[in-house]
């Protein structure tokens, strides 16, 4: 999404006329998530995607109307038939799409803009029905409570919308929310970004830091030796710490949006990393190694004072089992397994 966003601010400065479609709800299976998004621009400019490709003819000719209007249109597309691609899913599956014009977000767009660039929680609350004068007005919300836009008009219920925003944020997912008065909302759900913490400037570190960038996490790096953990070698990574992980590690906000990995099959790193992760609310805590060696790590850290329900938090050997042999090929195996866990899929 901060690329749609990106993408429509280059759009604004170039004077474009602009409309934006996101999906507002599905059912059943469906190509693209809640919140994915698909903008247009009336010289013919596409960007993103609500359907992987099903239905975006039909979105980009409403787009078009919906510019020259600029009034939003609330589009439901369900299962195609053989003379229908390009207006139906193929998936079996049922989505709602709301278009509208860009302008809709002039009145958050500085606090938008601003919240993207310092990679910051939020909610955006769009009135897709049931309030007519307000119809497409927008309100962003932020955790610390503040926010921004022309939903002060809800009066009373905004604390409820407010409250239904913030837990939508709190699960990570967006969704639609009705009031009793038939006042219908999208609440777009944009939640911290997971951070990839890599103990270890080695080779699997490398490729694993370059495709977790392209995934859209934060990315630290943490070694001690200056000759391995070097801004030559690792270009990508957002923080390089060239310290100890046991100095390091407990400056680093480890909640359920971190993601720690240990990849140098060493134990001064891999101990103290395992001890600190574990006793943090790391989302996950994987490491590098052998069966073998990962069983006498057990016995170390169960020294250390560690208990079984910690151990039990440790993915190792680190992976999913995909028969990987190069660093790039265990990089997506341990990647893999970082989505696998952070979507909730056993």
């Amino acid at each position: 999404m901060d690329e749609i966003f990106t993408t429509l601010s280059d759009w604004r400065s170039q004077q474009e006329s602009i409309a934006l479609a996101t999906v507002v709800e599905t059912w059943r299976s469906s190509p693209r998530p809640v919140g994915a998004k698909l903008a247009t621009t009336l010289s013919g400019k596409v960007a993103g995607s609500v359907s992987a490709g099903c239905v975006e003819g039909a979105i980009i000719e409403t787009s078009y109307q919906v510019i020259r209007s600029g009034v939003p249109r609330l589009l439901t597309f369900g299962v195609t038939d053989d003379d229908a691609w390009g207006v139906g899913l193929t998936c079996g599956g049922t989505i709602k799409v709301f278009v509208e014009p860009a302008q809709a977000f002039d009145g958050i767009y500085t606090p938008l803009m601003e919240a993207l660039e310092a990679r910051r929680p939020f909610v955006i609350v769009t009135v897709l029905d049931g309030i007519e004068p307000l119809l497409n007005h927008k309100c962003i919300f932020f955790p610390d409570g503040h926010s921004a836009g022309d939903l002060a008009l809800l009066d009373a219920d905004l604390r409820r919308v407010k409250d239904a925003a913030l837990a939508q944020l709190d699960r990570e997912e967006g969704g639609e929310f009705a009031l009793e008065d038939g006042a219908h909302f999208f609440l777009d759900v944009y939640p911290p970004v997971p951070r990839l913490v890599v103990v270890g400037a080695v080779h699997i570190a490398e490729k694993l830091i370059a495709m977790a960038n392209l995934l859209g996490f934060d990315t630290i790096l943490i070694d001690p030796r200056k000759t391995f953990a070097t801004e030559e070698r690792f270009p990508h990574v957002q923080t390089l710490i060239q310290e100890w992980p046991q100095k390091a590690l407990p400056r680093i906000s480890l909640d359920r949006f971190a993601y720690v990995v240990s990849l140098t099959h060493d134990p001064k790193f891999d101990d103290p990393t395992l001890q600190i992760a574990l006793g943090s609310d790391a989302r996950y805590v994987g490491v590098l190694g052998s069966r073998r060696s990962h069983a006498m790590r057990l016995e170390r850290l169960r020294e250390a004072g560690l208990d079984e329900a910690q151990l039990a938090r440790i993915h190792a050997p680190i992976g999913l089992p995909l028969g990987e042999r190069s660093p790039a090929e265990i990089a997506v195996s341990i990647l893999a397994e970082i989505i696998q866990v952070r979507s909730g899929v056993s």
